[in-house]
């Protein structure tokens, strides 16, 4: 029997507990969110897809955290896929991004693992609000991204958990079983919640809402529903931000560039904001004519050569 239930809607996280057996869980469906993640570049279907899964693992869990900041999780790569990056925030936000080799045609059923090549890695960052962030680095390990997510949790949180994803071009969702810390569990039970959760289809999983769902698969368990826990897409760019890179540049780095473009301009890779800087803003960050100064070093190798 399930209590405290709540038809999940779109873009949200809904928490659940099993009360007969020691295991938390997640669901995660997305789709304004997912949209406007997926929006802002013409992704190719493979990478389309993989990026969806990123973004609803780090939103999964960002959950978690037991402090206020963010959480980043990035798998690189040597092939034709360089990178995916997603961001998710205790607050319940997250963006995403990927970059890759543009000049490839890629097929649209291209396995993450050959996207990636050889010698690709896993990294999971935590950037605390207050205090030093941390970072875990591993080899990739699995075929697909929830896989990588499972062995890292298993050699890193030594938690026994379960992740099953899926993205298309609508929504992108996720299931996550974990095993609560420091409580024993048969294994047997383990064993049975993970072999039940294995048997939801793709489509179920990207079509059904939480309780639905849950009911589908532990309906012959004692499941817990929370309320459901809203989710947003929020890039934390800033002109602001991109000033102090601009500073950590230096004038005459930055100088020389404006004198060369006419100004500078920098895109957002999550959400695509365009920032200018020309002449004027670069000198009021600076506090001088970087500018003119830049200006007359060029003026000078000329004359010299």
């Amino acid at each position: 029997m399930m209590t405290e239930s709540k038809m999940a809607k779109a873009d949200q996280l809904t928490r659940f507990m099993f009360d007969d057996c020691p295991v938390r869980g997640l669901h995660v469906n997305l789709q304004e969110v997912w949209r406007h993640v997926a929006e802002n570049k013409a992704y190719p279907k493979a990478i389309h897809r993989a990026l969806g899964e990123l973004t609803v693992a780090a939103v999964l869990l960002a959950s978690n955290l037991k402090f206020d900041g963010n959480l980043i999780v990035q798998v690189q790569g040597k092939g034709v896929l360089k990178m995916l990056v997603a961001e998710a925030t205790s607050a319940a936000t997250c963006r995403a991004t990927a970059r890759w080799d543009e000049s490839v045609v890629i097929d649209d059923n291209m396995k993450l693992a050959d996207l990636l090549g050889e010698g690709g890695m896993f990294v999971l960052t935590l950037q605390p609000a207050q205090g030093e962030a941390w970072q875990g680095v591993v080899e990739l390990g699995g075929d697909s991204i929830a896989q990588m997510l499972m062995n890292y949790m298993a050699r890193s949180e030594q938690l026994a958990t379960y992740i099953t994803l899926a993205a298309d071009g609508e929504h992108a969702s996720g299931l996550l079983l974990q095993r609560l810390p420091e409580q024993d569990i048969e294994e047997d039970s383990w064993t049975e919640l993970s072999a039940l959760a294995g048997t939801l289809t793709e489509d179920e999983l990207l079509q059904l809402d939480a309780e639905t769902l849950l009911y589908r698969l532990f309906h012959e368990h004692e499941v817990r529903l929370f309320a459901p826990q809203d989710v947003e897409f929020a890039c934390t760019c800033s002109r602001a931000k991109v000033g102090d890179m601009l500073l950590l540049l230096g004038g005459q780095e930055v100088g020389e560039a404006v004198v060369e473009q006419g100004s500078i301009e920098v895109n957002c890779d999550f959400c695509y904001a365009r920032y200018v800087f020309d002449d004027a803003d670069v000198n009021a960050l600076f506090g001088s004519d970087v500018v003119a100064t830049a200006q007359q070093e060029l003026a000078n190798k000329q004359m010299n050569h």
